[in-house]
């Protein structure tokens, strides 16, 4: 199974749906809260190129982008293949 992280914010809508869907796909996933800021906030930064909303997941070590993001591969069907790789 791959590793997936989630940069998330605690109270955000978008970050709870993008956490239901995996989580209904039964996938483990790692959340780095960022709701204070900190180290864990500058390495999303750093780590996607500047961007600074949340929520900003990554699929062994590639970055899928934000909840739409990982709707959008769902919808084509393509985020199971990312996840069994």
């Amino acid at each position: 199974m791959a590793k997936v992280e989630l940069y998330v914010k605690t109270t955000c809508p978008y970050c709870i749906r993008a956490r239901q869907l995996l989580d209904g796909k039964g996938v483990a996933h790692e959340d780095y809260v960022v709701d204070m800021g900190g180290p864990k906030k500058a390495e999303m930064i750093q780590r996607t190129g500047g961007r600074t909303t949340v929520p900003q997941i990554f699929i062994d070590g590639q970055h899928i982008g934000g909840c739409d993001d990982l709707m959008a591969l769902e919808s084509r069907g393509k985020l199971d293949e990312l996840l069994a790789a």
